[in-house]
């Protein structure tokens, strides 16, 4: 994997650059944090040398004076929407990252459902959180918005959302994935704050889309795909060139929601402090990009594995064709396929050869490895040991593993478990590798290189298991499949 960004200088100068805004304001800043705060592996796939937890690391400098608020939409809550890059819930993860902000030494105030509208799942789902003794606040869907402003900046518009109770001159609110509403909570708690004579600020730390990259560049379609479901274009900032005469890049949401804002401000101190949405911006991602063609190849990856989960997702019932097309207009006005993503070919390759299901996976030195479907191990299996094999330079011909220990474990999956598949998963195969690596060193050797798997690429010509799957998502391997199951059946685990 070819780096292509600067770590070390991001958490610098991003850090020192929110200090300045905060400095901007008196009283209060309430700052919105698109994307996520930790676990943002869309940011270290297209970004490669960012850490999925590089904001966080950044913002721990400035955790005394913050304060967080999660934000959570009902309508999300209402229809179970599922987090792709963990497999949860949203309302789950709304827990989890309280808990992971919590242990991290950060105090979070409260949580916010927006898009209320008397939505029986969101009225329990605050009894939930308030059993929990977590403090749970309503803001409700107003008509017209974000393009009603008079509504909107009145009493029967941000003044009908419970006012949010803060402790804190540095109130971040984040949110478990986009559309949640955090950028309405944060206008509707200025228009509350004033009326309380508070002088709050705003300002938005949103990653993507890079607002000094250009607007075709594949990092920023890759976030372009990545919201294929929301519908999220970008766009250059009409309001930022006709002000400074510079073209910056932002996304429509923002730019629909700047006369609201505008107006808000004015309000308050009676002029804006900004002139565009890219000025609201705080974003310093784009001048850390260290290697542009590593961050352009990394992204145009993403679009492809963007397009083969939108292509899964539809296959199992719960995606809409249009965020597919979507995507595949953004691979064509980058003029990529799925011949690009090498590991792609190998797989289908293997799948012909053998007749049965395969995976592929390259490893950072452009080696690709292969795994075919025995009656031991599943393809993926295959293909990790054979990955760690190469890696550690043994040979792929020396078994690993006693069949010895292999035999139990498919005994206890059939006849006691109930499984009607006898082969190993990647974790019943790691097991039993770690097993073996108490008598055999080159087993040992084998699992010393599982760290190394990190940032490979695969691919399978099956949809996998939700056991296969979370593995290499563990190792870090990005990992995209075939629109189509192993059996022609109506349920799949």
């Amino acid at each position: 994997m070819q780096l292509g960004f600067d770590h070390d200088k991001y958490l610098k100068i991003q850090s020192e650059h929110i200090k300045e805004r905060i400095a901007q304001f008196g009283d209060k800043l309430y700052m919105e944090f698109g994307g996520k705060l930790f676990d943002d592996l869309h940011a270290s796939r297209v970004l490669p040398g960012f850490q999925p937890d590089s904001k966080l690391q950044m913002l721990t400098n400035l955790a005394d004076m913050a304060e967080i608020i999660i934000v959570i939409s009902a309508l999300d809550i209402e229809k179970n929407k599922v987090r792709g890059d963990l497999g949860i819930t949203y309302d789950e993860d709304v827990l989890r990252l309280r808990a992971e902000f919590e242990k991290r030494g950060f105090y979070v105030g409260s949580v916010v459902i927006t898009h209320c509208n008397g939505q029986s799942s969101a009225a329990a789902y605050r009894k939930r959180l308030e059993k929990k003794g977590i403090k749970v606040y309503y803001h409700y869907t107003i008509e017209g918005y974000p393009n009603n402003v008079a509504l909107i900046d009145s009493d029967e518009g941000f003044g009908k959302n419970d006012y949010v109770k803060t402790s804190r001159p540095l109130v971040v609110v984040t949110a478990p994935g986009p559309g949640s509403g955090k950028m309405a909570v944060c206008l509707s708690q200025l228009y509350q704050e004033n009326k309380r004579g508070v002088k709050a600020g705003y300002a938005k730390f949103e990653t993507f889309p890079v607002w000094n990259l250009p607007l075709k560049h594949p990092v920023n379609l890759a976030y372009e795909a990545a919201t294929a479901d929301l519908d999220d274009v970008n766009m250059i900032d009409p309001y930022h060139l006709e002000a400074y005469g510079e073209t910056t890049v932002n996304y429509n949401r923002d730019v629909e929601i700047f006369p609201v804002l505008e107006a808000i401000f004015k309000s308050i101190y009676g002029e804006s402090p900004y002139k565009s949405p890219t000025d609201m911006g705080v974003n310093m991602v784009g001048f850390c990009i260290s290697d542009d063609e590593a961050c352009r190849a990394a992204s145009r990856q993403e679009i492809i594995r963007r397009w083969y989960a939108a292509a899964v997702a539809i296959r199992k019932g719960l995606g809409d064709p249009s965020e597919m097309r979507k995507i595949e207009l953004i691979m064509n006005s980058l003029d990529i396929s799925s011949a690009d993503r090498p590991v792609v070919k190998a797989a289908l390759d293997k799948a012909e050869a053998t007749g049965g299901p395969a995976v592929a996976l390259e490893l950072n030195d452009g080696t690709i490895v292969t795994g075919k479907t025995t009656s031991l191990l599943g393809a993926s299996s295959a293909c990790l040991i054979n990955a760690l094999k190469a890696l550690a330079g043994i040979d792929k011909k020396l078994p690993l593993i006693a069949p010895g220990v292999i035999k139990p474990i498919q005994h206890l999956k059939v006849e006691h478990l109930g499984n009607h598949n006898p082969r190993l998963h990647t974790d019943e195969l790691l097991i039993a590798l770690t097993i073996c690596a108490v008598t055999n060193p080159m087993a040992d050797l084998a699992i010393d290189q599982l760290a190394k798997l990190k940032g490979c690429e695969a691919h399978s010509t099956v949809i996998l298991s939700h056991v296969d799957e979370d593995l290499f998502k563990k190792l870090g391997v990005n990992i995209s499949f075939e629109p189509k199951y192993q059996a022609k059946k109506l349920y799949h685990k």
